[in-house]
């Protein structure tokens, strides 16, 4: 197979498309909450000192500016992305997973002497040949 066959291959048979996709929503959602954190956020957090919030953490030393504010901003950035992502994204998919482990009806057991898995309607098990218990209702 030439190389441009299994770059072909790769590009076409891989999940490359939906992790490009994926990232492009990333940038996207991304900028909608930089634009909230620095339009309608740091605006409220500088409503009793009366300055941006960027403008808040910025110090001077021998002409070297540290931009504490920009970081703080930064961090709420970060925090709200994840907040989201995780209420969004990975709370649903972490409960359609257990629904799924739910429905699906089990098949197998461990034999308690062996710890072997052995099929849940065995009598004895396959690899010690010890008796096993009846199976626990469920």
């Amino acid at each position: 197979m030439s190389a441009a066959t299994e770059f072909r291959d790769y590009l076409t048979k891989s999940n490359l498309i939906t992790v490009a996709v994926a990232f492009v929503f990333g940038v996207a959602f991304a900028a909608v909450v930089m634009a909230l954190v620095t339009d309608v956020i740091d605006p409220l957090i500088g409503i009793p000192g009366g300055a941006n919030l960027s403008d808040l953490g910025k110090v001077s030393v021998n002409g070297s500016t540290f931009m504490f504010g920009a970081f703080l901003s930064a961090v709420i950035n970060f925090i709200l992305i994840a907040l989201a992502l995780f209420f969004v994204i990975v709370r649903p998919y972490l409960k359609y997973k257990a629904h799924l482990e739910a429905k699906q009806a089990k098949t197998t057991r461990d034999c308690p002497d062996c710890l072997s898995s052995v099929p849940i309607k065995a009598t004895r098990c396959a690899f010690c040949t010890s008796p096993l218990p009846p199976p626990a209702p469920g």
